[in-house]
């Protein structure tokens, strides 16, 4: 005993239900049932034996069903023609689409119209309480890719590749740093040695007219010192450029802080030492013992010890070392060097930090002592300078990604070594070379009384 069921009452897209491979062409398939399940308990079947209604499908699931479909011939005679059967028991439905005679409109057998297919890039997710066959297309989330037709999940690249912008391929990721082939790379280089080269014709021209009036009257071998390290800080900064390495990762940010130390030391050594000298002018003071390189020297030793200290735990507990970033530049693998400790970098920094405070407090107080005995002001501008470049830098730091990172620090290093270089030697250079005239003894003295 069969049921009747038209063809033609059942909804197109549950024909198919998505699936194109369902029908053969002239060739009878079988299928899971419940594709139909659904529409067929909304009608009443009719038995085809007593032609009597059943129950809202009642006997659903122990009837064969028939599925029929009008066939129309010459002299426009109608006529229920069998194609296939449904048993809802043994979950099976059977049809030949080589006997279905589609009526003239179609040109060809009807797909699903719930939607298009999803093609690369693309994939399928299902939608709650509808059919199998209706889904939508979501474009594969970020790092993955899908590279065929309704694809049901979205593949993963490899660390090396990126997704395009597509998401239908893979790419290779170009590796990335400060090179010193590339235009900002070679400014910054080129920069650097430049100002080495100036810092140590600086030294030069002092070491010829250390015998002068205005070498003698600023602690030449303070100054000498300062020089030294300052040509040192310029040269410190090729350590940031080029392809890092595991060494380069150790060394540059320590060889950076030990040798600015230095130089930030040596300048609070010439503050107070111009303060000092001031203060021993005076009849019966017991400062003048202060006065001498020993001292300052020791002063100068003392601070760079601490600062080594600090980047011995930090080497010794968490050392900087060499990463490959994948997250922060889509499409490149970024080569950097990892601070390790974030802690006790910043610690380092803000010892720094703490002596340059130290030696521009101290500038600024003396500022105004008489010209034969200090240089205060030209080391308050220089201090001054070398605040204001490092307080810009942090938080530019903070917000910046790869190898504009390392271009800012080395810029840093840059601009406030050659802040220092030109605000504390700049004016005793254009005195030296271009009017000498000035550079004795009786000016320098017509100066303090004045």
């Amino acid at each position: 005993m069969a049921t009747i069921l038209n063809l033609y009452k059942v909804p197109q897209t549950c024909l198919e239900h998505g699936h194109e491979s369902s029908f053969s062409q002239g060739i009878t398939t079988t299928c899971h049932c419940l594709q139909l399940h659904h529409f067929l308990k909304l009608i009443n079947p009719v038995n085809s034996v007593s032609d009597e209604l059943c129950e809202n499908g009642a006997s659903l699931d122990s009837e064969t069903y028939d599925i029929l479909n009008f066939d129309y011939f010459s002299d426009e005679i109608g006529m229920l023609v069998k194609v296939g059967e449904v048993t809802p028991l043994f979950q099976r439905f059977n049809i030949n689409e080589k006997k279905i005679n589609w009526p003239k409109d179609f040109s060809q057998t009807p797909t699903s119209v719930c939607n298009r297919k999803c093609g690369p890039g693309y994939k399928k997710t299902a939608l709650e309480n509808q059919p199998i066959c209706c889904y939508e297309c979501n474009l594969c989330p970020t790092g993955k890719i899908s590279n065929q037709t309704d694809a049901e999940e979205c593949l993963q690249c490899p660390e090396d590749q990126y997704p395009n912008r597509e998401r239908d391929r893979c790419l290779p990721r170009t590796r990335t740093f400060l090179a010193y082939e590339e235009p900002l790379g070679m400014t910054l280089a080129c920069a650097a040695i430049c100002f080495s080269l100036l810092t140590v014709l600086v030294l030069g021209v002092f070491v010829k007219h250390r015998d002068t009036p205005i070498v003698k009257a600023n602690n030449r071998s303070l100054s000498y010192t300062l020089l030294v390290s300052l040509s040192l800080c310029f040269l410190c900064s090729l350590l940031f450029i080029g392809h890092p390495t595991t060494a380069t990762c150790l060394l540059r940010q320590t060889t950076f802080a030990v040798v600015f130390t230095v130089a930030i030391s040596s300048i609070l050594a010439k503050t107070i030492t111009v303060v000092l000298a001031f203060r021993a002018t005076r009849p019966g003071s017991r400062l003048r013992r202060w006065l001498g390189s020993t001292a300052s020297y020791s002063l100068i030793f003392t601070c760079t010890l601490i600062q080594m200290c600090l980047c011995g735990i930090w080497l010794g507990t968490s050392p900087p070392f060499l990463e490959m970033d994948i997250h922060s530049e889509p499409g490149s693998i970024i080569i950097q060097c990892n601070e390790g400790s974030l802690l006790i970098f910043y610690c380092v920094l803000g010892y720094m930090a703490l002596l340059a405070l130290a030696s521009f407090t101290v500038a600024f107080l003396a500022r105004n002592l008489p010209d034969t005995f200090n240089e205060a002001k030209f080391l308050t501008f220089s201090m001054l300078v070398f605040c204001s470049v490092w307080i810009s830098f942090l938080p530019s730091y903070q917000s910046s990604k790869g190898k504009a990172t390392v271009a800012l620090e080395v810029f840093a290093i840059l601009t406030s070594s050659a802040g220092i270089l030109a605000c504390i030697f700049a004016p005793k250079c254009y005195v030296i070379l271009l009017r000498s005239d000035r550079n004795t003894l009786e000016i320098l003295k017509r100066k303090g009384t004045s």
